[in-house]
């Protein structure tokens, strides 16, 4: 699973960085905790290439695996929102809000036995499901590509309820 998200995430970046553009509208960064829940990478695009200011997407892929004695688990998170920022030159605020898909498998007794419920902060009961997020925080752009830095409250809410005080902090390339 590692391989094929971090070969979707070279062909995505060979594809962005082969427009050769100035502006950095772009920016591709590791989230932890956040949209993504536990961490995530992602990539954000503004829907105008020419002003930083209107809306944009980010979508992003995140989860772990790992295998014990008798089993395994297994979590995938994908995070999408629609965003906006607002502010002069580097700095700016951010607003947004969408929702990460959930999918979640715990294995044990030789794969006899299934868990599906993934418990975090709020139940997000039988996965697949999906957790909505809000964002706001602060984004810092460089102007002509490099360092990118975000740091969010993101409140989460599904069917079991809304738990505001959920946050991430991102650190990436700009470009």
């Amino acid at each position: 699973m590692r391989a094929y998200l971090f070969l979707g995430i070279f062909l995505l970046l060979t594809t962005c960085f082969s427009y050769g553009q100035t502006m950095s509208n772009q920016s591709v960064y590791l989230e932890l905790a956040g949209a993504g829940l536990a961490y995530s990478i992602n990539y954000d695009f503004r829907f105008s290439k020419e002003d930083i200011q209107s809306w944009g997407m980010r979508v992003g892929a995140g989860g772990w695996a790992t295998t014990y004695n008798s089993g395994s688990e297994s979590l995938l998170t994908l995070p999408i929102q629609m965003n906006r920022l607002f502010g002069k030159k580097t700095h700016f605020f951010e607003v947004g809000g969408g929702a990460t898909f959930i999918h979640y498998r715990d294995r044990w007794g030789g794969g006899n036995y299934e868990w599906r419920n993934f418990n975090f902060i709020l139940d997000s009961g039988n996965t697949p499901a999906f957790m909505g997020t809000l964002n706001m925080g602060y984004r810092k752009v460089p102007e002509n590509g490099g360092f990118t830095f975000r740091a969010n409250l993101t409140p989460i809410f599904n069917h079991n309820g809304f738990w505001p005080l959920f946050a991430g902090i991102s650190f990436g390339y700009a470009f």
